[in-house]
């Protein structure tokens, strides 16, 4: 079906801001919720605003930047999930070529994830050398991507044996002010409770994973309205993770271990103190693409009732980011599913169609 098309939805019908209609229609790929005369081809289901992954790393993957050819894969794959919006969290390869096709989710780039050297994945991140260096760089970075910059808050510290603070709490606050006045947001990797009081007192507008944020770090979150991505798929790798560095590093195969087994306590106490939770893969680095509908089902094993994941996996993190994926007069971005995710997040895993820019890509 092309755009020329003119559908009629039918069933369950989520719009962005979370209202449902039992019928609308796709007009020249754009949605209707007034009916149209005349031919209409009618989709029976449930229909979502395109799902989005908040934290993914498209151009991405273990030993560093992709080919462009692998990061257009990479991009299908998700696109075939339901996902049709990525935040993208940090990658080494520019792809803002993907940005022009109609085949593929848009992407909202975070340029390069800014960390110091040896202390992070090596050739994922611009590295620079001292923590005076990172306002100057998060200004960089913010006019290179769109409208987010992504740092690494802490990582494993090789002489203290542990994770640590990779910045100085006055550099972080001077680098937050630089990136906002460029117009961007910021957002951290952390996983380490020595990091966040830090980020949060610097003004940060979104963290990555939030391990080790405390219930007094929890609450100033929910206060301030700064949303947390976890990423239980990445997290349930810190088992494996802490067996690789055993060896040499006890205290941090430990404390990787302790969060480990606390993760989905961790995230359900996020929920109960009124944190804003956004769904995220961590896809491109060790974790594959497409696993949207996995991460979806980690968070409500954590306890997080099924209706509000689907919500933020889908309109919920739209409305944050500001792209819009069915409100009248808007180009659709929609997935539709036979049953209904709302009852069980399982039926994430099979979409029955995906509309993209307006027009049918997967049926």
């Amino acid at each position: 079906m092309t755009q020329s098309q003119r559908w009629r939805l039918r069933g369950r019908i989520i719009l962005d801001d979370g209202s449902e209609r039992p019928e609308a229609w796709v007009v020249g790929g754009k949605l209707s919720l007034t009916a149209v005369s005349g031919d209409v081809t009618t989709l029976d289901g449930v229909f979502l605003p395109g799902l989005v992954d908040m934290h993914c790393h498209i151009g991405l993957d273990a030993h560093g930047a992709t080919t462009p050819e692998i990061a257009y894969q990479q991009a299908v794959v998700n696109r075939d999930s339901g996902v049709l919006l990525v935040r993208d969290a940090g990658s080494a390869l520019d792809t803002s070529w993907l940005q022009s096709r109609t085949d593929v989710p848009h992407i909202i780039r975070c340029g390069q994830h800014i960390a110091r050297p040896r202390r992070y994945l090596k050739d994922f991140a611009s590295e620079i050398d001292q923590s005076d260096q990172l306002p100057a760089e998060m200004d960089r970075q913010a006019r290179r991507g769109d409208g987010w910059v992504k740092i690494v808050a802490d990582w494993i510290e090789r002489e203290h044996g542990d994770l640590a603070p990779l910045w100085r709490p006055q550099d972080l606050a001077a680098g937050v002010a630089r990136a906002h006045a460029a117009g961007a947001r910021v957002t951290a990797h952390t996983f380490a409770t020595e990091s966040v009081g830090a980020l949060l007192d610097a003004g940060i507008d979104c963290l990555e994973h939030g391990t080790g944020m405390s219930e007094e770090h929890m609450r100033r979150a929910a206060e301030a309205g700064i949303p947390v991505v976890p990423t239980l798929l990445q997290i349930e790798r810190f088992d494996q993770i802490a067996a690789q560095g055993e060896h040499r590093f006890p205290d941090f195969a430990l404390r990787m271990r302790r969060m480990h087994a606390q993760r989905r306590e961790q995230v359900h106490a996020l929920h109960a103190l009124g944190v804003s939770l956004f769904v995220g893969t961590d896809a491109g680095g060790s974790i594959a693409h497409g696993r949207i509908a996995d991460e979806c089902a980690a968070l409500v094993e954590a306890g997080i009732p099924s209706e509000q994941v689907t919500a933020s996996a889908s309109w919920q993190s739209r409305q944050y980011l500001g792209r819009p994926g069915m409100r009248e007069g808007e180009v659709v971005q929609a997935v539709r599913y036979a049953d209904d995710p709302h009852l069980d997040i399982t039926a994430l895993r099979s979409p029955t169609t995906i509309i993209t820019h307006g027009v049918l890509q997967l049926v």
